[in-house]
């Protein structure tokens, strides 16, 4: 069975990018959501804000 990154639609907040990496990765949606906040806060220019919005278009629906 091959896994294929997409949007989440049963757990989606924003755009269901960090729901979707969620699923892929088979962890909690709520540690990817904090771990991705806290990068982006941390990060240098919020390169993090810049990814998922360019995620949000790239990656399909399921």
């Amino acid at each position: 069975m091959t896994r294929k990154l997409t949007k989440s639609t049963h757990d989606r907040k924003i755009a269901g990018v960090c729901g979707g990496l969620a699923e892929y990765f088979e962890i909690d949606a709520t540690i990817v959501r904090v771990a991705w906040v806290l990068l982006s806060i941390l990060s240098t220019g919020f390169p993090g804000l810049i990814l998922y919005v360019i995620l949000a278009f790239v990656m399909p629906d399921h």
